[in-house]
């Protein structure tokens, strides 16, 4: 069995990458540590469970993950997804509730280490960059739709996208002026930073600001939120009581749905600071790591994680390098719970929703939604409609499923967009007459200056050939054959798959032609193509198979198509 490199960002490390990891874990760690807490309130467990589940998911992730800038935390869509998941089973017993949902992230850890240990990672083939890109859009603009109201000081309503960004529209009139001009100065202080002095860390500076703001004015005093009374101490280790085993399997099918949302946010993230950084995630090590720092959390009386589109952000704008940053993170955590909760008690929530828009905003990447839409021409628009902007249509349903029915609908409804447009493309693939160009055969649709043989009918099909296509392919070779053609030359170069029902459909086609007395070759298979076609000719007169196209239309048939029709 193929074994995990540890620690793998660390390899090599620098003596200059200290400076700019500790500053952006510094930075996290200002953001991460209220967010655990407004996370652990929306999966219905104490706040204080947010940063219990925190420290060993940083430290396992950095052990075991592929990316250097990922941050794992607890997070919105998951803890909401637990608190779905959990409630039925708990009920009205609190004490359960919290021993369930501590269960759930030992289930989620057990389903990813082994979904890495059999390298199930393959399953992010089926998520598209495209897929990917609109997923990262949707969920970047549910988060801040989410903070907004925190910014404005007024109440957040339920619901998706569009509800929350209504309700918020109807309550503008409520905004609380101190909380609005405490949140908008933290904007500015972000964003303001990183756009002329990107050496400061903006995020930290401005949770310290707001910090020291509402200790000089008394703001939590005058109807400004602040975090809270946050308990202070370590948690205990080890498996929750009250937890049998037949609850753990009642577990381990939900958990599957967690690890996946977990997954794509946490893949999202990392594919998009990786390829800003060069390097490459491994998506079995990131189920792996995933478990991982799950079963971390578990096991530490916390709740379930994934990795953090937003921390992460907030990470690579700060200038992190490798997982130091994220090891930096679950020291200061630590601090935090033994000496520094009555610190962040006095955070304005305001403030944290500034640093959270702030970190996440880059993320609304419109310009690159643009670029999938031009990704047109007008022969892709002959050829396949609406559906030549596959990957914009993709990552538009993506993008539009989070919004509008949340982070697991959204990311299923992307791929099966994706993978729809893709069976309908390769049901319906470009079947191209060629004309030769010196000594290329070409298509005429892109050369319609070059003239062919009018006997000589060579095609190509830009698609392996399969059951969904056979049909289709067939019909439209004949619809291209005209009344002066006496040979058919099939270029299946284009073409490295062939099925059984496809092979048949040749077959068909070859026997179809010889009615209209017009032969059939094929030009330039390959070996999966000829193999596949031979299994399909035994007891049947072979089809003739050339190396090249000229030499399967080197010679034509004796009888013309005019003799033969006087002979008739």
């Amino acid at each position: 069995m193929r074994t995990f490199p540890v620690f793998e960002s660390l390899h090599g490390y620098q003596r200059a990458w200290l400076r700019p990891d500790v500053i952006a874990g510094l930075t996290v760690w200002a953001v991460l540590v209220p967010e655990a807490l407004a996370y652990a309130s929306i999966a219905g467990v104490p706040p204080v469970v947010g940063l219990y589940a925190a420290v060993p998911a940083l430290v396992l992730y950095a052990l075991a993950g592929s990316s250097r800038h990922l941050i794992v935390g607890p997070m919105s869509a998951t803890a909401a997804l637990s608190a779905a998941i959990v409630t039925p089973m708990a009920g009205a017993d609190g004490g359960r509730y919290l021993a369930m949902s501590t269960a759930l992230a030992i289930a989620t850890g057990i389903v990813g280490l082994l979904a890495g240990l059999i390298r199930l990672g393959f399953i992010a083939s089926f998520i598209s960059e495209p897929v990917l890109k609109g997923f990262i859009v949707g969920l970047a603009l549910t988060i801040i739709i989410g903070q907004v109201p925190k910014l404005f000081g007024v109440h957040k309503h339920d619901g998706n996208f569009f509800e929350q960004a209504w309700g918020v529209i109807r309550e503008l009139g409520d905004s609380q002026w101190r909380t609005l001009l405490i949140g908008l100065l933290g904007l500015a202080v972000v964003l303001g930073l990183k756009r002329w002095l990107p050496l400061v860390p903006g995020s930290l500076l401005a949770v310290l600001l707001g910090i020291v703001a509402v200790q000089l004015f008394g703001l939590d005093d005058k109807g400004v939120d602040i975090v809270g009374h946050i308990d202070a101490g370590l948690p205990s280790v080890g498996l929750p009581s009250g937890v049998g085993f037949d609850d753990y399997l009642d577990l381990l099918g939900p958990a599957v749905g967690v690890l996946l949302i977990g997954f794509a946010e946490g893949l999202g993230a990392a594919k998009t600071y990786a390829a800003k950084a060069g390097y490459t995630i491994d998506p079995n090590r990131e189920l792996f790591g995933l478990g991982a720092a799950n079963l971390g959390a578990g096991l530490g009386s916390g709740m379930v994680v994934n990795g953090s589109l937003s921390k992460t952000a907030v990470n690579g704008g700060a200038g992190a390098k490798t997982q130091v940053s994220g090891l930096v993170v679950a020291v200061l955590t630590v601090l935090t719970l033994l000496l520094l909760t009555g610190l962040f008690e006095k955070l304005p929530e305001a403030t944290l929703a500034a640093v959270v828009i702030a970190a996440v905003i880059e993320l609304v990447d419109i310009a690159a939604l643009r670029r999938l839409y031009r990704v047109w021409n007008q022969l892709l628009g002959s050829i396949y409609g609406h559906a030549a902007r596959a990957d914009f249509l993709a990552a538009m349903a993506a993008m539009f499923g989070v919004l509008l029915f949340d982070t697991l609908p959204g990311l299923l409804i992307g791929i099966g967009v994706s993978i729809l447009l893709l069976v309908y493309r390769s049901s319906e693939p470009h079947v191209a007459a060629l004309a030769k160009q010196g000594a290329l055969w070409v298509d005429t649709a892109r050369h319609p200056e070059l003239t062919s043989r009018p006997d000589l009918l060579v095609v190509r099909v830009e698609a392996g050939l399969f059951f969904a296509n056979a049909d289709y392919v067939k019909s439209r070779i004949e619809q291209l054959c005209t009344d002066s053609t006496r040979l058919v030359v099939l270029d299946a170069e284009t073409s490295p798959a062939l099925d059984v029902t496809a092979a048949a459909m040749l077959l068909d086609l070859r026997n179809t032609l010889a009615h209209k007395q017009i032969d059939f070759r094929i030009a330039r298979s390959v070996a999966q193509f000829g193999e596949a076609l031979g299994s399909a000719e035994a007891g049947e007169t072979p089809i003739g198979i050339y190396p090249t196209v000229a030499a399967a239309a080197a010679e034509l048939p004796p009888q013309s198509r005019t003799s033969r029709s006087t002979d008739g």
